[in-house]
C-alpha cells in the first residue's frame, strides 16, 4: 500500500514523502492517527504541485540549516549540574539542558531534535550528542559537563 506522510514519522519517512507501508500498519495505524494519507492518483498531483512551489523555499531553509550545522560543529559548550562532593551530578544530564545551554549561545535547537548516545550523564566530563537540524543535516555537538 503507497501512502503520503503529512508530517514526519520516525523510522518511516518526512512529511510528503511517498512510502509503500503494509496494509494494516497503513489503514489501521497511519491513516486513522492522521500521520498518512492512501496515495492515489489525484493525491499525488495535489502532492506533486504542492512540492515544485515549496522547492525554492526549501532550498533557503537548507543553507540557513547548513550555516547553523558549521557554527555548532564549532561552538563550545558548557553545561552546568549541581555536583556532590564525589563528583557525581544530582540528577542526570539530558538533552533539556543541553538545548537551553545552546539557547544562551543564540542557537535555537529543539530539544527533541538532540540525542545523547550515553544513558545518563551522572558525572562531569566531555560527551557528545548528536542535533539533527533539518531532514539530513546532522552535526554531532561536543558539550562538557561543569559544575555549578
Amino acid at each position: 500500500m503507497e501512502i503520503i506522510l503529512k508530517q514526519d514519522v520516525k523510522n518511516l519517512g518526512n512529511k510528503d514523502e511517498i512510502v509503500k507501508v503494509k496494509n494494516g500498519y497503513g489503514r489501521n495505524f497511519l491513516i486513522p492517527q492522521g500521520f498518512a494519507i492512501l496515495a492515489n492518483e489525484s493525491t499525488k498531483k495535489v502532492l506533486s504541485e504542492t512540492l515544485r512551489q515549496r522547492a525554492h523555499k526549501e532550498e533557503k531553509i537548507r543553507t540557513e540549516s547548513q550555516n547553523l550545522a558549521t557554527k555548532l560543529a564549532t561552538v563550545k559548550v558548557e553545561v552546568g549540574a549541581k555536583v556532590g562532593e564525589s563528583g557525581k551530578i544530582f540528577g542526570s544530564v539530558n538533552a533539556l539542558q543541553l538545548a537551553e545551554a545552546l539557547k544562551k549561545l543564540g542557537h535555537e535547537v529543539d530539544r527533541k531534535n538532540i540525542t545523547i548516545d550515553t544513558e545518563a550523564i551522572k558525572h562531569l566530563g566531555t560527551y557528545t550528542a548528536h542535533v539533527k537540524i533539518y531532514k539530513d543535516i546532522k552535526v554531532d555537538v561536543e558539550f562538557e559537563v561543569v559544575a555549578e
